[in-house]
């Protein structure tokens, strides 16, 4: 029997409007992770304190809290491409505006800024992907997402050091009469400054792409909705899918006092916590400070430097495990092995800085929580925020899940410096430890399996109780 693409829907077009999507998760991975080679040249230039030091650094991640707070909900009013296409032009003025900083007003101003871009992204994307993807590939698509941030966060690296080793060497400059070596002056600059490229290109690709059937449905827009989804898999499941669409949005009222009640209640709970859980088993203490927690434990700088490199590298691997595992053993399943991996490897690297142990060990158990994180936790997290929430309130649920996981991102990163001091390295990976191990627990008790199902029998699933 001979079928044409019509009633098969074509997979090279959802390929192309997912990679699109996900691309906002580069830029996120990017701007968030260039500020580690940024950071010690920007305090040279505006001779920064401490105090001051670490505001330079984390000011971002306060953008990021609001932007999660106000992108779900601008998403759920505008549409999800028109903020997306807003998010891409923010990025780009933020890159501008942090490379051209005359002091450390605009700097900041212009960081908080680009936070505002990735907190709004980091709803936007991975939402938009979920409500455009088929429920048997849903997980894999949206863990690109995922992918895309690893990916950024390498780019950044990689950047970091040929901006720095190209610096090095320059001769000096002078500046307002001081002089200044040229990564002082003008290499922070340049790393910050970068992000216009990817920010651009992204920008363009989300052009020719759809809007989200799910968001054109709630606005009452069904011929365009059928559309999208015909083309995406095909006449027969396009109309499947719509009836399952249009009985879901008539059994929710789309108030946001919904979320905090019976099932849906349960559901936000369930948001909150995972995202709570992935930032406190300390992933982003090594990815932020990766090269002093080498220094700590003995490694040289260049050494210290080409660890984080490593890192980023199995960071990126691990997360091709995720993305070839997610929708065949499913997400519950591949969280608590993940999860296990990670309590495991964080009590190694504990007891490690307790009995000072060599720094390639360390090095190698800090790889192993890393490859336990990015292959579950790392793409897990965001796959399943997207997934179960209802369609009406599925922008404002994930904001708020999302703020969640900002504030606990900022807090792990501000008070890592202070803990490692105040207590010492091996009682916060201890800590670390524990707070995984709740989060274990959390999932092994509460967490629901979500692979294999639209996201319409995931919404009556809670209604059912």
């Amino acid at each position: 029997m001979h079928h044409d693409t019509a009633d098969r829907g074509s997979a090279a077009y959802l390929a192309l409007i997912a990679g699109s999507g996900a691309l906002g998760g580069l830029l996120f991975g990017y701007d968030t992770a260039v500020i580690s080679g940024a950071i010690g040249f920007l305090k040279e230039h505006f001779h920064l304190a401490a105090d001051m030091t670490g505001w330079a650094a984390s000011s971002l991640l306060i953008g990021c809290m609001v932007g999660a707070a106000v992108g779900g909900p601008l998403g759920d009013r505008f549409g999800r491409k028109p903020m997306l296409f807003v998010c891409a032009a923010i990025f780009a003025l933020s890159g501008i505006g942090s490379g051209f900083a005359p002091d450390l007003t605009l700097y900041t101003w212009s960081r908080l800024l680009g936070g505002l871009a990735i907190g709004a992204v980091s709803v936007l994307s991975p939402l938009y992907i979920a409500e455009i993807s088929p429920e048997k590939s849903r997980g894999r698509l949206v863990s690109l997402y995922q992918l895309a941030i690893v990916v950024g966060i390498l780019v950044s690296f990689f950047v970091n050091l040929l901006i720095q080793q190209y610096g090095t060497a320059q001769p000096d400059v002078i500046v307002n009469g001081m002089t200044e070596s040229w990564n002082t002056a003008y290499g922070w600059r340049w790393m910050l400054g970068v992000l216009v490229l990817p920010s651009v290109l992204f920008g363009l690709m989300l052009i020719p792409l759809p809007e989200s059937p799910r968001w054109l449905m709630k606005r009452g827009r069904r011929a365009e909705a059928e559309v999208t989804l015909a083309r995406i898999s095909g006449k027969e499941a396009a109309a499947r899918e719509l009836n399952q669409i249009e009985q879901a949005l008539g059994e929710e009222s789309g108030k946001v006092s919904e979320l905090f009640r019976g099932g849906f209640g349960t559901a936000m709970m369930i948001g909150i916590l995972l995202a709570i859980f992935s930032q406190f088993g300390g992933i982003n203490a090594i990815m932020y400070y990766g090269p002093e927690l080498f220094k700590t434990a003995g490694a040289g700088a260049d050494q210290a430097f080409l660890s984080t490199v490593i890192l980023g590298c199995v960071n990126l691997l691990a997360t091709f495990g995720a993305i070839a595992l997610i929708d065949k053993i499913g997400r519950k399943t591949l969280l608590v092995i993940g999860v296990s991996v990670q309590v495991a490897a964080l009590a190694l690297v504990g007891t490690l800085y307790h009995m000072q142990g060599n720094p390639y060990v360390l090095l190698a158990a800090i790889i192993v929580f890393l490859i336990g994180f990015a292959a579950s936790t790392g793409a897990v997290t965001w796959v399943i925020i997207s997934e179960i929430f209802p369609t009406r309130l599925r922008g404002q649920a994930m904001g708020i899940a999302v703020l969640f996981l900002w504030g606990a991102d900022y807090i792990v990163s501000q008070t890592f410096p202070m803990l490692v001091e105040g207590i010492g390295p091996a009682n916060t990976f201890y800590i670390y430890g524990l707070c995984a191990l709740a989060g274990l627990i959390f999932t092994i008790l509460k967490v629901p399996e979500t692979k294999g199902r639209t996201l319409e029998e995931i919404e009556h699933s809670w209604l059912k109780g």
